[in-house]
């Protein structure tokens, strides 16, 4: 009897660890989509340090110490802002690279991104879609080079494929291919799906800003094209009452043309750039949302209709 209540006691002991370390310390994610491929596959389990900007107790407000701050290019996990759930916990998990900070003033030239007026250099693994002329490309050739995204245009010699400048630079010396052209989006040609929606915005996926990060205690003055930049924020992230009657703006009840932060913001990129919903599509990410940074490929597994095949080179490779 005494033999099985100290089995007991250590299976409740077992259970409790496991429970708080996995609330506190870390989360294992899954990737569920190819929004940063090359750096991250379908199929990787990652590890998540929560400790690393403060472990948030779910379902509360209140949040442990950072061991570190957000850096810019820190590859993170957050919930979904624009998630239509009453509870930020419930929300569905993302991961992106963290390019722009609080304060930062952001813009997107021709897919270059810029941050304080300084060109950053893209990641190793980012890639980009292209229109491939080929008299003939096969299976195994995309296969070879892990091009997964795309195909083959019906009817056509023309193949929309999503590479990395590396497998582009490849393809290029393929003797059947004809030509590589980059898909650009020409400047001010205004996306109703990119963030904030608005033509006074006339932003698309490779041309974005200039805009700022917003930063908490900052004050912004608010007029009727700022407030497009601002809404979601005061609205539905610091949760207050907002009016707008033609150029006034009513604040919990107060008129106002300024609105002060009260969290800071982040801005978030896939480094799959033209296939990822990021802060181009939705906008800024506020700090509540975030879960902590992705550290290691613990396991991966890539799975197809055929087989489900282990990728052993990625077994507890860092994540850069």
């Amino acid at each position: 009897m005494k033999l099985l209540k100290e089995w007991f006691k250590a299976i409740i002991i077992a259970f409790i660890t496991v429970i708080v370390i996995r609330i506190f310390v870390f989360e294992v994610f899954t990737i569920p989509t190819s929004s940063m491929e090359k750096t991250l596959l379908p199929g990787d389990l990652i590890l998540v340090n929560k400790l690393s900007y403060g472990a948030k107790i779910p379902y509360t407000n209140f949040t442990l110490p950072a061991l570190s701050t957000i850096n810019r290019n820190d590859v993170i996990v957050f919930f979904y802002p624009l998630e239509n759930k009453e509870l930020i916990d419930d929300k569905s998990y993302y991961i992106k690279r963290c390019v722009g900070l609080p304060g930062d003033t952001l813009e997107l030239i021709n897919k270059t991104l810029f941050i304080n007026n300084k060109e950053q250099q893209l990641p190793y693994s980012a890639q980009f879609n292209y229109q491939v002329l080929s008299k003939e490309l096969h299976q195994d050739t995309l296969a070879k080079y892990s091009i997964t995204e795309g195909g083959k245009v019906e009817h056509t010699e023309l193949w929309q494929l999503t590479m990395t400048d590396s497998i582009k630079k490849i393809i290029e010396q393929i003797p059947q291919t004809l030509s590589i052209k980059s898909l650009n989006i020409p400047p001010n040609a205004f996306a109703d799906y990119i963030f904030p929606y608005h033509p006074f915005y006339p932003w698309n996926i490779d041309n974005f800003g200039e805009v700022v990060v917003p930063k908490k205690d900052v004050t912004i003055k608010l007029n009727n094209n700022s407030i497009h930049l601002y809404q979601q924020i005061i609205e539905m992230y610091e949760e207050n009452e907002l009016t707008i009657l033609d150029n006034k703006f009513i604040i919990n009840g107060d008129t106002t043309n300024e609105y002060t932060f009260k969290m800071d913001y982040y801005f978030v990129m896939g480094d799959n750039r033209h296939n990822s919903s990021d802060s181009r599509f939705w906008g800024f990410l506020p700090e509540n949302h975030i879960v902590g940074k992705a550290k290691t490929i613990l396991f991966s597994m890539e799975k197809s209709k055929k087989n489900n095949t282990i990728r052993w080179k990625r077994f507890f490779e860092s994540i850069k």
